[in-house]
């Protein structure tokens, strides 16, 4: 058992400078054999020998305790807005604690992503099957408060814009669940989305890498939509449209929603952007990346 932790966006990175390298087995002359291919550029010292079921779980327990601080970090996030704290002043505030850390702190739209959410429910299947449902439970529920998170913040902006979003537009940016990648595989943004477009929002939705197309498959509303051909895909684009252009996604829209940290969002020129929207005109950013001061 040889599991890679590599990052979308930052796998080459990854690879050429690991935090550890991990290489599970019952067989020593297998494992050092491998481990002498690893020594080729990374120092002995990172590399790790454990028998399979530590190397496995070991695997899905990082995720799973990444997962479980964007949760934890989200959840604080709502009893800030109810306090009149800063989360972003808390997240600072905690992260200084030499035993805590200052990664994964950021509250956003929730966690997404082919691995955390599989990987947590790898783990609940095993607690289940080994005869620990508190186990089971507890780490189920880092995934029910994800859930939580994503459907509150489309809720707060239904409330924010007057309790109703029927017949008006919101300009969504970013679709991926995170920079640097096109992937959307349990995007928050597919679930914000859905309950906009259900709320009887029009979305104008930007992203910089991913393909309209694959869009409309993540908004069809089941699952058997998912074999639709391209022509037939995009004519059922009810409810939103795309837009290769930042300023085009903004004109005429009631609100603005940042969904992914994309670099290129934080340059936005919000006077010009405020010159195109209806008025009032609201910007949430859920990845607190914009500069209040700039917004305003």
């Amino acid at each position: 058992s040889n599991p890679e932790f590599l990052s979308e966006g930052t796998a080459i990175m990854d690879l050429n400078n690991p935090d550890r390298v991990l290489v599970g087995g019952e067989n020593k002359e297998s494992i050092d054999a491998l481990c002498e291919v690893y020594k080729n550029w990374v120092s002995e010292d990172k590399i790790l020998k454990t028998n399979v079921w530590s190397s496995e779980l070991a695997k899905l327990t990082s995720n799973a305790f990444l997962a479980q601080r964007i949760s934890s970090i989200n959840s604080i996030s709502a009893l800030c807005e109810k306090t009149g704290a800063d989360i972003r002043e808390v997240s600072r505030a905690i992260g200084s604690d030499s035993r805590i850390g200052s990664k994964f702190l950021e509250s956003g739209p929730g966690f997404g992503g082919s691995c955390f959410k599989k990987d947590i429910l790898n783990l609940v299947y095993l607690s289940e099957h080994f005869g620990l449902p508190e186990v089971a439970h507890f780490w189920e529920s880092v995934v029910k408060l994800n859930n939580w998170h994503q459907h509150r913040i489309s809720k707060l902006i239904v409330k924010k814009l007057f309790g109703t979003v029927s017949n008006k537009k919101i300009s969504i940016l970013g679709f991926s669940f995170k920079a640097d990648t096109n992937d959307t595989r349990e995007s928050s943004a597919i679930t914000i989305c859905k309950d906009l477009i259900e709320e009887g929002a029009f979305l104008k939705i930007h992203d910089p890498k991913v393909d309209p197309h694959q869009i409309a498959i993540d908004l069809a509303s089941n699952d058997e939509n998912h074999n639709f051909s391209r022509e037939k895909q995009s004519s059922k684009n009810e409810g939103w449209s795309f837009h290769k252009e930042i300023y085009e996604s903004a004109k005429d829209v009631d609100a603005v929603v940042v969904l992914t940290e994309w670099e290129e969002y934080k340059n936005i020129d919000w006077k010009l952007i405020s010159k195109v929207m209806r008025k009032p005109s609201w910007v949430f950013d859920a990845r607190s990346i914009l500069n209040s001061k700039e917004v305003s």
